[in-house]
Formats: structure tokens, C-alpha cells, sequence
């Protein structure tokens, strides 16, 4: 049962994964399969898949950068300033397709065999906000392209609809992002579209975003994606509706409660801002790791 990486050049015979039936037949018919498989299970071996443990080479300022987004996130706690964690879900094909997971009923769903993109009759982006304070959650689902616009429209939506209700007359938000994505540290569109809001709103935004590879330390990933995908799971998404309901429905017994709305709006890719507008963004870039962190504030 070592591990077995090759074969010889020069012959037919190549190692392959051995099965029970080829371990039988190597042993010459000494044992058969059923009692190879007991012996091996006494001694510790089973069918194991890969496991993924290894991030390799992290970023030099990644710790730095944690203890950063750390301070502050306590220094709008502090203040009772909102402090939200943001991301986009994955997308999800909507129609009669089979949903991961199980759930307890009398008959299984049927579904279609094959998950062909033509046959959804949406391709859905949930994205999620999730309020590091109050353990509260609120869903933006799209229906067209997941671009800095929707993102920040998405994030606007719920600050003028929940955040200002949550925290008054409050000029200040914190953002904690992923590095990459519609909402990443690169895209001129993502800081060109919050400019717009914070000049709309009279908002001072800071965003801290997380270093490549370090999504998972997003707090949105475990403490509100991971339990929408628990409360859908085995579930079809047969319906705009019956995703909502089901988004709306998730709750946990440490007090989590999840909001949706729709967003149909149609969004563009490609929009290019120009180096005279990036010059223009009354844009703050932070001491520690500035590629990272900064403050956009409203332009008189």
C-alpha cells in the first residue's frame, strides 16, 4: 500500500490507484476483497480524498494588515459607527436544477439531469452585507452582471434602508472587502462608484480590504454565506421567490436574521474611468499598507 508514482518506461505495466479486486489479484488470490478490506481498515486506511490545507506563499503584510482591519473595526465599534463585512456569493442557476445538500421530506425532489446554463431562467448574484454590530445580514439579488456599480448599489441599498434606521445620522461607514472581485482594491470602478455615493450622501467611507488568499477571514464568509447555504441546502431553486424566502428565512441561535430584496437593474461591463476622473476622488490612502486601505470622503 505505498504510495505508488510511476510504472516502467519501457513496459506495458503502469500504478494506478489500487482497488480491492487489484490488490486481490497482486496477492495472488490469497484473500479476497472483502477480507483485504477488513485488514486494511484495521489497520487505519479507507478511501480518502485530497485535503485542502495548504495556502501557500502568503503575502509579507498579510499579519499586518489583519491587525490593521482588527483596529479598526474595534474603533468604529467603539464609536458606534456601522462596521460592515461585504462579498458576493457565487452564482446560482435558477430553475430546476439539483441544489447540494440534503433536507428531511417525504419524497426527493425531482430535478433536471444536466445543470445547462441555457435552461436557468436567471443566473442569480447573491451579494451579502453583513453588520459586524447588530449579528445582522441583508442579500442584494441580481440578476445581471456582478460589477463595481451593482456592488456599491448593493451596499447603498443597504445603508439607506437599514443603516440609517441603525445608526442615525451617522457619517461614517467602515467597509472590510475581499482583495479581488467587483469589489476589489484594483477596479477604478469600485472607488469611483463609492465617490459618487459619498458625494450623494454626504458619507466618509473607509475600506479595508483583505490580502489575496485571505478571503476566508472575511467575517461574511463564515457567519452568513455559511448559513444561508446550511438553510437552502438540498432545496431547488426553482424560483426568484423561492430564494428569497429562503434567504429570508435563515436564522441561527446566536441571533443571526438575513433580509433580501431584488435588484433587476441591468449593469454594464467595460465602463473604463479615466485618469482625469481618478485624479478627481477625494480619495485618502491610509499609512499602513496604502494599497489596501483608505477613506473616501465627499468632494465640495
Amino acid at each position: 500500500m505505498d504510495d505508488k508514482t510511476g510504472g516502467d518506461p519501457e513496459g506495458q505495466f503502469k500504478f494506478v490507484r489500487p482497488s480491492l479486486r487489484s490488490l486481490a489479484e497482486q496477492l495472488g488470490g490469497r484473500a479476497s476483497g472483502p477480507v483485504i478490506r477488513s485488514i486494511l481498515e484495521d489497520l487505519g486506511f479507507s478511501l480518502r480524498v485530497n485535503v485542502k490545507r495548504f495556502v501557500g506563499k502568503k503575502h509579507p503584510l498579510r499579519d499586518v494588515q489583519y491587525q490593521y482591519i482588527q483596529q479598526m473595526r474595534e474603533l468604529f465599534l467603539e464609536s458606534e459607527w456601522p462596521t460592515i463585512s461585504i462579498d458576493g456569493k457565487k452564482k446560482e442557476l435558477i430553475g430546476n436544477f439539483a441544489n447540494k445538500g440534503s433536507r428531511w421530506c417525504d419524497n426527493p425532489d425531482e430535478v433536471n439531469i444536466y445543470d445547462f446554463p441555457t435552461d436557468a431562467l436567471y443566473r442569480a448574484t447573491p451579494y451579502g452585507i453583513y453588520d459586524n454590530a447588530r449579528n445582522e445580514g441583508h442579500i442584494c439579488l441580481g440578476i445581471s452582471r456582478d460589477t463595481p456599480q451593482f456592488a456599491v448599489d448593493a451596499i447603498k441599498g443597504w445603508f439607506r434602508s437599514k443603516g440609517r434606521l441603525r445608526y442615525g445620522d451617522t457619517d461614517q461607514l467602515l467597509i472590510e472587502a475581499d482583495g479581488g472581485g467587483s469589489n476589489g482594491s484594483r477596479p477604478r470602478l469600485w472607488k469611483w462608484a463609492l465617490q459618487q455615493w459619498a458625494d450623494c450622501d454626504g458619507l466618509e467611507i473607509t475600506v479595508c480590504h483583505y490580502p489575496t488568499g485571505a478571503s476566508k477571514w472575511n467575517p461574511i464568509e463564515h457567519r452568513l454565506f455559511s448559513f444561508i447555504s446550511l438553510n437552502w441546502a438540498g432545496y431547488p431553486l426553482r424560483s426568484l421567490n423561492c430564494m428569497l424566502s429562503l434567504i429570508r428565512g435563515t436564522k441561527t441561535q446566536g441571533g443571526l436574521t438575513v433580509g433580501a430584496v431584488l435588484n433587476r437593474k441591468k449593469y454594464v461591463t467595460g465602463i473604463k474611468v479615466t485618469d482625469e476622473e481618478m485624479k478627481s476622488l477625494n480619495i485618502q490612502h491610509h499609512a499602513t499598507c496604502p494599497q489596501w486601505n483608505y477613506t473616501i470622503r465627499p468632494r465640495e
